[in-house]
């Protein structure tokens, strides 16, 4: 019988990461680097703006269902999801055919924007996230201002 090692990471090959999805809010002015498809996250709405809800979301993040399901209520939101997650895919499989990188395997990161990096980015790289992973992408997520406080109007 075969048993399951402790470490389970010698399962996969090096490159099985192919994107890592980071948000972050523009206001703080300390934007990621590096070379990177963007995506601008910042004309869908935005949670805190809204009268009916914003006290529900105050100490709430783009990690949270209710916050989610905000932001991707509209069909601009799905569209720029669908829109960046497709190109993500287009590059792995221009990559896979070695067009750009002489047959050596790289990475396709995302940076998703918003003005806090709180609410409409992080939503939207999760959901860019769950997208590839349903494709069979190996992908991570990381959002640098989830924590931060909010700015000032």
């Amino acid at each position: 019988m075969d048993t399951i090692p402790d470490d389970l990471s010698g399962l996969y090959d090096d490159g099985h990461i192919q994107c890592v999805v980071i948000s972050y809010g523009d206001g703080h002015r300390d934007a990621p680097t590096g070379s990177a498809m963007l995506v601008d996250a910042r004309p869908l709405p935005n949670p805190v703006e809204d009268p009916e809800v914003r006290e529900s979301v105050l100490h709430a993040t783009g990690l949270d269902r209710e916050v989610r399901r905000y932001v991707m209520a509209t069909p601009r939101a799905r569209r720029l999801v669908r829109q960046g997650a497709e190109q993500v895919l287009l590059l792995l499989r221009a990559d896979s055919l070695g067009r750009w990188t002489g047959g050596q395997r790289h990475r396709v990161d995302v940076h998703v924007v918003c003005e806090g990096g709180k609410y409409q980015s992080v939503a939207v790289a999760e959901e860019i996230a769950a997208y590839l992973r349903a494709a069979g992408v190996g992908c991570e997520t990381e959002h640098r201002h989830i924590d931060r406080p909010l700015l000032a109007a």
